[in-house]
């Protein structure tokens, strides 16, 4: 089984050299390909029971339940790329897995609780994204349903806030969505838990983070909010894998993972929660809550840039509390200055991210641009949490950029003398009238939303790049998670050049009747062998030799050359997203090939280039060897789905035959060329 989580071909370079390796000793192989698109080639229960061991080389988790029973070898897809033949001998001698008891390994060989260096933080951020991803429908539909009830059921009240009439309709919906708000923090934590520990970290999971998140545990007027439930999912799931590694007696082994592991650690977990990290948070809680009110007398722009931050730090935990309830207390004593400063800073935090997936668009996976809206609209009803998903994705990218627009947000709201008579904050309070000083407000909301939009991507920027120095190996997962960075699971940010994967067979798939859009008998240029690639490669996109001789240069003279075909509107965003793609890990794939890669609308139509370096360019490939052959493919986002995942597939199966390799390095011209490229189908 071969799978990647996003990126180059891996999945289907590593099946085909397998394939080639086990032909080529003797043995019968069969390689089922997981990818973004599902599975393809997949192992029936017939296939496993007669096979003699299975490799896994994966990059992501991939279910081993049907594998109980048999020798299993897991490594990272790359070493199924560079060493076939050592896996296959390997297998033969592998421990046999057991099922749950025996953990999650991760790629590479090091399992949950390993130290296998580089590969211990790609569990990590695996696993993190693994609960960002589950946590992202409880936040949208939770949020939703409160936003939507609030705008059509509620009324400022001051002494209450937004209140909403008991026993209405829209009261109903409002505690529909709630719930689903108390449940993204256990199940952020639940299945962060999941990803390391397996099925029985799961359940402690979920329950440290209720924990977690229900401060009236351990004393706190504030849970701990998503920070507490990445805190506890992480320790679920590694007390999980740490109790598996216990010796017990056989007649003990089949209750471990159902009923002793899981009470033992939710036990464990929520017990320590309560009595040694509840109580500083409670102790951080108060003690805040008494210095700000000796701050109250200070300057209004210090103030509202402090309360500012405290609101965009944590979205819901003890120091956005501590912000929001001091600021809620002062109300009733006449001082509405305070909660007015919290009111513009309430819904900076998912204006702001959802303003980045606006400005960065390409940058960001499908499901994160749907998210990005979604936190628009749950900003203007005040909703912060909105802001979750991409904070608890790459909390070190976006909680700055948050709280430095919740900071300015704030600080021109204490500036403007902004008031607001309700416990609530966002545009729906100037709506309906509770907020004093409505242009102020909004000025104030807009520039801590457009800062924190622009930090977001700055950030990110700075990240990509540095990233972009120092990729070497096969290309990171996205996922996901905020502009510029990878979530799981999710494609990355920079998603916009995607991965390729899983490609179904059939009328759309390889050698199918109809080989996807724009197919053509013959070639579109009428000049050289037609069906090549599906006529998305012409004579005019190929060149026998690049006259660069560095990456970014090569990228730009493929872009220049794919150009040539018509098909290119902006030759330079065309290039921007491909080195933006690069950035998130290299595109070469080793021997001596590079295929960079780009979904982007700065083409009309999907078009693939080829060009020859005769010296090589050093593309960062996993094998340290040069990059002689060189593809560049680019297609229209709308466009880009199966299609572009079908080309990568066709062209990295075809290219891990070395006499192909050979035979298309020694074409002696353009016509010859396409003669070669012609046989990819």
């Amino acid at each position: 089984m071969t799978a990647c989580p996003t990126g180059i071909a891996h999945t289907y370079m590593a099946a085909e050299k397998l394939t080639q390796a086990a032909t080529a000793l003797g043995h019968a192989i069969k390689v089922e390909t997981q990818g973004s698109i599902g599975a393809e080639n997949v192992l029936s229960d017939n296939d496993v029971r007669h096979a003699d061991g299975v490799i896994i080389a994966a990059d992501k988790d991939v279910d081993r339940s049907r594998f109980i029973g048999k020798r299993v070898l897991a490594v990272g897809v790359a070493d199924g790329i560079r060493h076939p033949e050592e896996l296959i001998e390997r297998v033969r001698h592998a421990p046999v897995y057991r099922g749950e008891g025996d953990g999650r390994a991760a790629p590479g060989g090091a399992g949950p609780g390993g130290t296998s260096g580089g590969k211990e933080r790609s569990v990590v951020y695996k696993a993190l994204m693994n609960g960002v991803s589950y946590m992202i429908p409880f936040v949208v539909v939770g949020g939703l349903l409160i936003a939507v009830s609030l705008a059509l059921g509620g009324h400022a009240n001051p002494s209450g806030g937004l209140v909403i009439p008991d026993g209405s309709f829209w009261k109903h919906v409002n505690d529909i969505g709630t719930i689903g708000f108390t449940l993204m923090v256990p199940v952020l934590s639940g299945y962060i838990a999941y990803a390391i520990g397996d099925r029985p970290a799961l359940v402690p999971g979920m329950i440290g983070g209720w924990v977690a998140n229900t401060g009236a545990l351990y004393g706190s007027k504030a849970g701990a909010g998503f920070i507490g439930a990445i805190v506890t999912g992480f320790l679920a799931g590694y007390l999980v894998v740490w109790i598996k590694k216990a010796k017990v007696p056989k007649f003990v082994q089949p209750i471990m993972p159902i009923i002793v592991i899981p009470i033992v650690a939710t036990t464990a977990l929520g017990l320590f929660f309560v009595y040694v990290i509840g109580r500083p948070i409670s102790w951080i809680f108060e003690h805040l809550t008494s210095w700000l009110g000796g701050m109250t007398g200070s300057s209004a722009v210090l103030l509202g840039a402090l309360l500012g931050l405290m609101i965009a730090f944590d979205m819901g935990g003890p120091v956005n509390k501590t912000a929001f309830l001091f600021g809620a207390g002062l109300i009733a004593s006449g001082n509405q200055n305070v909660m007015g400063m919290c009111a513009a800073a309430i819904p900076v935090m998912p204006l702001g991210q959802g303003l980045a997936t606006l400005i960065r668009r390409r940058r960001y996976a499908q499901q994160e641009r749907e998210t990005g809206m979604a936190a628009l609209f749950m900003g203007l009803f005040g909703i912060s949490e909105g802001a979750i998903p991409f904070a608890a994705a790459r909390p070190g990218q976006v909680i700055p950029a948050n709280m430095l627009g919740g900071a300015v947000a704030g600080a021109v709201a204490g500036m403007a003398g902004v008031t607001d008579a309700v416990p609530h904050g966002g545009p729906i309070v100037a709506v309906l009238g509770a907020v004093g000083g409505v242009p102020a407000f909004f000025m104030a909301v807009a520039a801590g939303s457009v800062v924190t939009a622009l930090a977001t991507v700055t950030i990110a920027d700075l990240a990509e790049r540095g990233k972009g120095r120092t990729a070497v190996g096969s290309a990171a997962g996205s996922a996901v998670p905020v502009a510029g960075s990878a979530v799981p699971a999710m494609a990355g940010p920079a998603a916009g050049a995607g991965a390729a994967d899983a490609v179904p067979d059939g009328p759309s798939g390889p050698g199918g009747p109809d080989a996807g859009p724009g197919r053509s008998d013959g070639d579109r240029d009428g000049d050289g062998p037609g069906d090549v690639l599906s006529g998305y490669l012409t004579r005019r996109t190929v060149r026998t030799r690049l006259v660069a001789d560095g990456k970014e240069a090569a990228i730009r003279e493929m872009a220049e050359l794919a150009a040539a075909g018509g098909k290119v509107a902006d030759v330079g965003e065309l290039v921007r997203v491909a080195l933006a793609r690069e950035a998130q890990g290299t595109t070469g794939l080793g021997e001596e090939i590079a295929i960079p890669h780009a979904k982007t609308d700065a083409v009309t139509a999907p078009v693939v280039g080829f060009a020859r370096s005769a010296d090589g360019i050093d593309w960062g490939s996993p094998d340290g060897t040069l990059a002689k052959l060189v593809f560049l493919i680019a297609v229209p986002e709308a466009a880009a789905g199966d299609e572009h995942l079908r080309i990568l597939a066709l062209l990295s199966r075809k290219l891990m035959d070395a006499d192909f390799r050979v035979r298309l390095g020694s074409a002696p011209d353009e016509a010859a060329v396409l003669a070669v490229l012609s046989e990819i189908r």
